[in-house]
Order: C-alpha cells, then structure tokens, then sequence
C-alpha cells in the first residue's frame, strides 16, 4: 500500500477536481466543503508518505509496472515528501482562508474550485515526476488552471491573465525546444538515464543549447528576474482567496523542476560548452535577489511590494542550490520550503486587509495596527520571518546559505544574501510606518476578524516558528536526498 502513496496524493485532488462537477451539480454550497475535506485527505497522506520515505527509503513508482526508461517513473524521496506535504498544508490554510474572503461571485463556483484542485494535482505531478517530459506536462496542467484562476475575478485580473497566459505559453516552448534537444542528444527524456548518458556530452552544441532553453522555460514560470514581468500584475489583480495559493505554490514548484534537472544532470564544476553552468546560475540568483528586494522596496501596493519580495527569494534560493555544495543546497531548499509558508502568509494579510479596511496601498493602510490586534500579530510573525530572525525558519535558512557561500568563497553571493534582507526590512519598516500611524484624536471601532480568519493566520503563523524550530530535522531529510542522489 505504502508504494502507491504518491499516485494516491496524485489522484486525491485530480478525481475530486473532475467529480466536483457531478458532486456539487445541484449542491453548489458543497464545493468548499468538498474541497477543504479533500486537501484535508492529502495533508494526511502526506503525513504518512513522509514517515515512509524517512523509515524504508525513497519510493520509484513504475506506472502500468512498465520500469523506466519504457515506462513513466516517479521518484518519491525525502525531498519530494516534504515540499508536498507543503504543498498540502498551505492549500488546506488556503481553503479556510479563502471562505472568508471568496466573493459572492465565486463562493459556490464549481468550475472555480475544481480549477484549484486540479492545479494541486498538476503541481503534485511536477514534484513526483522523474522524465522530462512529464514534468512539461505536469508543468502545463497547473500552468493553465494558474492563468483560468488569476482571471477568475474578472476586469482588468483578465488582462493579466492574458498577459500571464502569453508568457506562460512561451515559456512552455521554450522548455519543450529543449527537452527536444537533449533528446536528440541523449536518446532518452528519463532523467537518471540522460545523467548517465551526459558527461560525455558536455562539449555538445545541442545540450548546450537544450540546457539553455529548458532553464529559460523554467525562469518564465519560476517569475526569475528578468523574465518575471507577468508576476506582480497577476498577483495583484487575482482574487483574494486564491493567491496565497498560487503565491505559494508555483512559482516554487518551477524552481523545484529546475532543480532537480540542475542536480541530475550537473555536477558541482562541470563546464557544459566550457561555461561554469553553476557559477552562472549563482550570479543570475545574485541579481534577481537583489533586484527583487529593490523593487520591493519602492512599491506602493501592497500586493505588488509583497510580490516582488517573493521574485527576489526566488534569487535567495537559485544562489543557495548553485553553490556546488550541500550547505548550500539544504539551505535553499529549506528557504524554499519556508518561502512557501511565508508567501501565503503575506497575501493571506493582504486579502484580509482588502477584504475588512478596503486598503490596498500604503496610505490606506494608515491606522490598521490599532484596529486589529490579530491581523497585527501575523504581520509581525511573518516579518520577523521574511527578514529571517530566530526562531523562525527563515533565519536557519539564510543562515545556511550564507554558511554555503562561505564555504565555497563565494563572498560576493553572501553579501547578496544579507544585501537582500537589509531590502526586506526596509520595505517592511515602511508597512511598519503606515500600519501603526494614527492621530490620536481619530476614534474608531475594531472590526471583528472572523474565526476562520484566525485559525488559517494564526496556524499558518505558527508553523513558521514551528519550521524554526525542527531547521536541524529537516536538514538532515534534506541531505538523505542529495545523498540519495534524488535532488
């Protein structure tokens, strides 16, 4: 039973996704029901798919019992098990958050909900997947339900999503020119093969070029600077109740796509057409985190600032598994992990404030410290985390990257990292400003912030210290696969 775990958190949310039209036909008011029990469901079984990759070792799941390379192949190990079970957690906060803040419009839309399941499947698909080809189609499964669902509020979040849409679609083609590429080059798509197949094509103008394209795809998804233009305008404009979803999710599951090719297939010090391919992706993680917290910085809306706050973690974390040793990679990882508690965090409060104040920018913000003492204590949690204090999971993550760097003599890497949370805690200190500014002499009334408000802000709060506090566990799950060569 146990090795058929990752298909079954696979075919949890994919057969509620496309029961949800029958089941909630004549029943809408079901949907959200439905859809918090069936996240509820895979939270469980991740659970226990992390104890049984951590007690009896990875699992390699054989569709149809066809082995790899003939058949599809699915590798489960300590890494996969614990970004789904991330991945589970948040969509579970996600659903109780969004009852609170889901418009009428979408309250009891079944094809809204059934959107959201599937785009959890496809992401499911993406960390399971062994072969190329079935990351590219996992990849385009959630890409898609992303763009019906950023646009899902209607208005201008349309225009963002055609824009996303468009991106997305090139993107797309980017990654497919270069799975074509190291195909032609290789003669497989099955990732541990071409790993055995590739040293000896290192020199070759067509897993150059493969290589190129695959990462150019995967930095479209992944929002890496520059190729993030379509990022902070969808998130913006996407309903409320779904983008902590989203913010959470995929833009992280592309850069765990992209990291597992970077892991397979490239070895710390290998020159692929004699260009250091791990230096260089250090260097564009430079940039993009310190680019990303600048822009972030200067931003007056509060989603578009906490939006490129995530774009320039993305760099964080591409600096962290590009150092070429394992401090490194387990801290990037591990602020990936944390960057997705934290991501659905900040635009659970961005909702929520939306959703009580109508305030959306800086100025509204003016005052809302003293009315909510709730909402007041999250923002303080997850800026505490986001700037990466003890205890919280942030710090041990920056912590090890910057651990990693040093490691490697990469001083001008660790100077990004900490450059970069200087940029985040400027840009908090400015929420900070607005958030508890208020004449003395204005009254006003506290509104009472509804008890699923609180549960999903209080829980989702918790477990960044909670994430803090088991940073040495986790770590060690981490190492088991890169040991195990999975990552």
């Amino acid at each position: 039973m146990s090795s058929h775990l990752p298909i079954l958190l696979f075919l949890v949310p994919f057969v509620m996704g496309v029961s949800m039209p029958i089941l909630a036909a004549k029943r809408r008011s079901w949907c959200q029901h439905l859809t918090l029990g069936t996240f509820g469901l895979m939270l469980i079984l991740s659970m226990v798919n992390l104890q049984v990759v951590l007690t009896e070792g990875p699992i390699e799941y054989a569709f149809g019992g066809w082995a790899v390379p003939v058949g599809i192949g699915w590798l489960d190990d300590p890494l996969a098990a614990i970004v789904i079970l991330t991945l589970s957690f948040v969509s579970f906060i996600s659903i109780i958050y969004g009852r609170v803040v889901v418009s009428s419009k979408l309250e009891k839309n079944v094809q809204y909900y059934t959107l959201i399941l599937i785009l959890v499947s496809g992401l499911v698909g993406v960390v399971f997947a062994a072969d190329l080809f079935n990351v590219f189609v996992f990849l385009e499964v959630a890409a898609l339900t992303g763009y019906a669902l950023v646009g899902a509020a209607g208005g201008k979040s349309l225009v963002y999503a055609l824009r996303y849409l468009l991106l997305g679609s090139f993107g797309a083609t980017l990654y497919l020119l270069g799975l074509s590429h190291l195909y032609v080059a290789t003669g497989t798509l099955n990732m541990a093969d071409i790993a055995l197949v590739l040293p000896g094509l290192m020199t070759s103008t067509a897993v150059a070029a493969g290589l190129i394209y695959i990462f150019l795809g995967l930095s479209i998804k992944m929002a890496l600077i520059p190729l993030h233009s379509w990022l902070p305008d969808a998130y913006a404009n996407a309903p409320s109740s779904v983008t902590p979803l989203l913010a959470s999710t995929v833009t992280k599951v592309a850069l765990l796509a992209w990291v597992r090719i970077e892991y397979s297939l490239i070895t710390p010090g290998v020159e692929v057409s004699h260009v250091p391919v791990l230096v260089l992706l250090e260097e564009i993680g430079v940039f993009a985190a310190l680019i990303g917290g600048a822009l972030a910085l200067i931003q007056t809306d509060i989603k578009r600032m906490f939006a490129y706050g995530g774009i320039s973690h993305i760099g964080l974390i591409l600096i962290g598994v590009s150092l070429g040793n394992a401090t490194g990679f387990v801290g990037g990882m591990f602020y990936l992990i944390n960057d997705a508690v934290m991501q659905a965090a900040l635009f659970m409060i961005a909702g929520a404030v939306l959703h009580y104040y109508r305030a959306s920018t800086l100025e509204q913000l003016r005052g809302v410290g003293r009315k909510s003492p709730w909402l007041t204590a999250a923002l303080v949690v997850v800026a505490v985390a986001m700037v990466g204090l003890p205890p919280t999971g942030g710090f041990f993550g920056k912590w090890n990257i910057i651990l990693g760097a040093l490691e490697a003599q990469h001083y001008f890497a660790a100077f990004a990292v900490i450059a970069s949370t200087l940029l985040t805690l400027g840009y908090f200190l400015r929420i900070f400003a607005c958030w508890f500014h208020q004449p003395a002499s204005v009254e006003f009334k506290p509104i009472e912030i509804s008890k699923s408000m609180r549960i999903s802000l209080g829980t989702i709060c918790v477990s960044m210290i909670v994430l803090g506090l088991m940073s040495d566990s986790i770590f060690q799950f981490l190492l088991a696969s890169v040991a195990s060569g999975g990552a």
